[in-house]
């Protein structure tokens, strides 16, 4: 049952080191996509995706050092994320995120 248990624990770091490199791969393509990006909506899309993949790298480093307290952190940027996609696509569609009337 050792052998077992050690096997299935083995595969689980291999595989999760992968996919961390998949995702650091995936990060570096988004990077291009912020910097020639044709549209600014393109570069919101990839910075989207850039804090998406953010959240997947420190889950993926959760299971990877055995610990829930990295779930904080996993939830603030996601809340950071949704802040800064509704700000930047009010900016997008009036041209300033803070409306100021003075009436």
């Amino acid at each position: 049952m050792n052998s077992f248990v050690n096997t299935s624990e083995q595969i689980v770091q291999v595989v999760t080191i992968i996919c961390m490199v998949v995702i650091s791969i995936s990060i570096i393509l988004l990077m291009y996509r912020v910097i020639v990006g044709p549209t600014n909506p393109d570069r919101a899309v990839a910075l989207d995706a850039i804090g998406i993949n953010l959240m997947a790298l420190a889950g993926l480093v959760a299971i990877l050092l055995l610990t829930t307290r990295l779930n904080d952190v996993i939830l603030l940027i996601g809340i950071l994320l949704f802040i800064g996609t509704v700000a930047f696509s009010k900016y997008l569609e009036m041209g300033v995120v803070i409306d100021r009337d003075l009436d």
